[in-house]
């Protein structure tokens, strides 16, 4: 997946939008004002999502280009590599799965807007 791709993959979620809220490079896309996925735009070689504590487990423990969140908490987060192990498909499916536990998470009348 390129930068390209992965952003437009991120924006075409309902409510999903994008900033730069820490520097220059670390692309956040938010959506009810809450992070589900970020990258480095000067060097896209990966993406930290959100994940499931359990599922993030299984996944690291699976693909070797799975690995605990950079620089962000450990437990919900996963940083996924481009050039690894995690076909297109399951990247794909990764951001959704992220995408959906913070909607989830968003009190009942900003869920009904999505």
């Amino acid at each position: 997946m390129d930068i390209e791709t992965f952003r437009t993959y991120c924006l075409s979620k309902p409510g999903a939008s994008e900033h730069l809220p820490f520097d220059n490079r670390t692309l956040v896309f938010k959506v009810g004002g809450k992070m589900f996925a970020l990258c480095d735009i000067e060097d896209f070689d990966g993406a930290n999502l959100k994940c499931d504590p359990e599922r993030a487990t299984e996944l690291r423990e699976r693909y070797s280009s799975v690995i605990p969140g950079f620089h962000m908490n450990k437990t919900h987060w996963n940083t996924v590599k481009t050039n690894g192990d995690v076909d297109f498909i399951l990247f794909k499916e990764l951001i959704d799965h992220s995408y959906a536990l913070i909607v989830s998470s968003l009190p009942k009348r900003e869920r009904e807007k999505l």
